[in-house]
């Protein structure tokens, strides 16, 4: 019970310095998307970024009148200008619901000396920040099993308050649902779990013909494995303790592994042409948010490129 209590009061401290960080980080993504342009020519001001004429109240373009169409629909102002008659078209605007499942299961409190953030607060902070995008760009926000979706712009207070009120046990992995078919779901944890469980947590969201994203957020020392001489590893989530008389030893087998689980998991996303990508928290947190607006634009385009499929550099 006192690990327990423990855990607890470790994570609410890390959605509190989330929820101020992740707002920092929301409002500097203008700057940054215009400083990525030249290398990211599809990352554009609104997340949803389904532009074409329809219903709306924002002005998109002017095209030329169609013989046969409705005089009415005739721009008399803009027409007066030159020989042509023109119609001002709105852009069609149709906001759809994106699933964010930030994992806060006790292995995500792990922190090495190199890392910026524990993975957890990492992944709070980007979960936050990319729901704050997406709610400004029109579209709704939920969290599976947890917060239903919305478009308040008050998002990250709401979904900051449905964290630290749930007493249900932290889980790796979403809870089982099926998504719409219109939906995207990105999910933010280690994927530590079987490959057997994320196997059966895809076939569940991608079960109506949903898109998604799976970002592995790790920790540098999880990535290298810096080890030597007699360490003690204790698995954060009741599995145990495991002593190593030469770490060092245990290098290789475990890159080995490491490299083959993360094949398996492109392996069935690939599959279902979702994006796969790894995060390492001594990286900047708005690289893995520009990559995830990316990823979106090209899903909704209904293209995903190996670029795209690639991710950012872990």
């Amino acid at each position: 019970m006192a690990a327990e209590n423990g855990h607890t009061a470790k994570e609410i401290i890390a959605i509190r310095r989330a929820d101020g960080e992740s707002r920092t980080l929301a409002a500097s993504l203008p700057r940054l998307v215009l400083e990525a342009r030249r290398i990211a020519a599809n990352v554009i001001h609104g997340l949803h970024g389904r532009r074409r004429a329809g219903s709306g109240e924002n002005f998109w373009q002017y095209r030329r009148f169609v013989s046969g169409e409705p005089s009415q629909n005739v721009d008399w102002r803009r027409s007066a200008r030159d020989d042509h008659l023109y119609v001002r078209e709105l852009e069609w605007e149709a906001s759809h619901t994106v699933w964010i499942w930030p994992d806060r299961s006790p292995s995500m409190a792990f922190a090495s000396k190199t890392a910026r953030e524990s993975k957890l607060e990492r992944t709070l902070i980007v979960a936050f920040a990319l729901a704050e995008l997406l709610v400004a760009g029109g579209e709704r926000v939920g969290i599976p099993g947890l917060m239903a979706p919305t478009a308040s712009r008050n998002v990250i207070d709401k979904m900051a308050q449905a964290m630290l009120h749930d007493d249900a046990i932290r889980l790796s992995l979403p809870p089982s649902f099926v998504p719409a078919a219109l939906a995207e779901t990105i999910v933010l944890s280690d994927f530590w779990s079987p490959i057997a469980e994320i196997q059966a947590m895809l076939a569940g969201l991608s079960g109506s013909g949903a898109h998604g994203t799976l970002v592995q957020i790790v920790d540098p020392a999880e990535e290298s494995f810096p080890y030597s001489g007699r360490v003690e590893f204790v698995e954060p989530e009741g599995f145990g303790v495991i002593t190593a008389g030469r770490a060092e030893s245990w290098a290789q087998d475990y890159t080995t592994r490491l490299a083959l689980h993360r094949d398996q998991i492109r392996a069935e996303t690939n599959k279902l042409d979702w994006l796969f990508t790894t995060h390492a928290t001594d990286r900047s947190a708005a690289e893995l948010l520009l990559f995830l607006h990316a990823g979106m634009q090209v899903s909704k385009s209904g293209a995903r490129t190996t670029a795209i499929k690639a991710g950012p550099a872990a």
